[in-house]
């Protein structure tokens, strides 16, 4: 299988950006989560990744989408990203996650990512403004690689995401990156709606034969103004999902990605080991896109540094996420988030001006941490790659408290909440 990858690695996709996927994503990445580490052990902290969303406009109109994307355009210039992604370099990142709304409608997208050649972006897209010239400009660039959504078959993906024909759009736009040998991925929010038709062998298949390179199933969240909980998956199904990761991973040539596991099957989040933070289209840093709340700015006077190292509100954010729960915080401690957002008097930085409203009534809701339901990497190389890089570098070991309370599936009588003291 690993043959099979780097052979079609070797000749679908362009040498050249191999090459600065190796470097640039790889080998200065895995450096850049060296330096975490290191930070982490003298007290200070950087996020070594960084998710932007870039600018709040979309074409499409998707269910539960947390983003204002009807609202007035607004976007992160080139001067502020630029100042930003410079400031990140200096400590040692080099790989960011561009968001939106839809990345691909900022109209310096391509400015900003030939700005720094000595980084490597990957973008969220739903790949309608990837025509031939937009894909040939990536391939020019060679620092970038586009992750397009599919969210179901045409008809399930018209319902999902508020518009006819998206699917043939999204996969025109697919066709575009690798007829210009781009490595390209695609990812699915595995909700009710398109479990069963794409968490299948026959659509992994598919993806190869097409020449996508890597592939990415996460869960559906149900947040925002409008988030549609019947589409939530139960945890039965998301432990399937993950089982069906795992063992992709050791049959099929195609690299599967997941952000929720460590190489044991443990649960973890992104946020609470402080692998990363958000960044808003008005410059706010979020603990994570689902979190719209903020205390802190981009276009803040001090230093970037800074203000990540002393900011009490991300601080408090992680260390509660990593004591109460291995899975998410926003779906399985509303109450805890809302004490914290308290505390801080953290603003709602979202344009609608309804997340305090949003978050007082959710409900606890099940994640990916279910405790006995573990399933480790089978593969050695995912295993190797999650040790180094990705794992809880010891915040839920130092943190953690096995909470029976906190079991979603059968929540007892709601606590006054406890949100864990940090000193200063």
């Amino acid at each position: 299988m690993y043959l099979r990858l780097a052979k079609r690695m070797l000749f679908e996709t362009d040498k050249r950006l191999l090459w600065k996927l190796f470097w640039n994503m790889g080998f200065k990445g895995l450096r850049s989560v060296q330096k975490h580490k290191s930070r982490l052990k003298r007290g200070e902290f950087f996020p070594p990744y960084l998710y932007i969303s870039i600018i709040n406009s979309c074409n499409l109109r998707c269910q539960g989408c947390w983003v204002d994307v009807a609202h007035q355009q607004h976007k992160i210039d080139l001067d502020a990203m630029n100042r930003m992604i410079n400031e990140a370099k200096s400590m040692g990142n080099s790989f960011f996650g561009l968001l939106g709304g839809e990345p691909f409608m900022h109209s310096e997208l391509f400015d900003i990512l030939e700005a720094h050649p000595d980084a490597y972006f990957q973008v969220f897209t739903n790949g309608h403004f990837i025509d031939d010239a937009a894909a040939k400009r990536m391939r020019q660039l060679g620092n970038v690689t586009p992750l397009i959504s599919i969210e179901g078959s045409e008809i399930i993906s018209d319902e999902r995401r508020g518009r006819e024909g998206v699917y043939s759009k999204s996969m025109e736009g697919i066709q575009n990156c690798l007829n210009n040998k781009v490595l390209t991925g695609v990812c699915t929010s595995l909700c009710q709606s398109n479990y069963e038709d794409l968490l299948q062998d026959a659509w992994v298949d598919r993806l190869i034969d097409m020449g996508v390179m890597y592939c990415w199933f996460h869960i559906y969240r149900p947040v925002g103004p409008d988030p549609t909980e019947d589409l939530a998956l139960t945890p039965e199904q998301q432990k399937r999902a993950r089982q069906f990761v795992v063992d992709t991973r050791v049959k099929k040539p195609i690299i599967v990605i997941d952000a929720y596991y460590d190489a044991d099957g443990k649960a973890l989040c992104p946020m609470a080991t402080g692998f990363t933070h958000h960044i808003s289209p008005w410059g706010d840093i979020e603990p994570c896109p689902i979190i719209q709340f903020s205390t802190d700015s981009i276009h803040d006077e001090r230093p970037l540094r800074e203000v990540f190292n002393e900011s009490g509100f991300l601080r408090d954010f992680r260390q509660a996420a990593a004591t109460h729960t291995r899975g998410c915080i926003a779906l399985e401690r509303p109450d805890v988030m809302q004490a914290l957002i308290d505390k801080h008097s953290a603003q709602d930085s979202t344009v609608r001006k309804t997340a305090a409203e949003e978050l007082e009534a959710m409900e606890m809701r099940p994640s990916q941490y279910n405790p006995g339901t573990e399933i480790p990497e089978r593969s050695w190389a995912y295993r190797i790659a999650k040790k180094i890089a990705f794992h809880e570098y010891g915040v839920y070991t130092a943190n953690f408290q096995e909470d029976q309370w906190r079991d979603t599936r059968n929540p007892p009588e709601p606590r006054e909440p406890e949100v864990v003291q940090i000193s200063s």
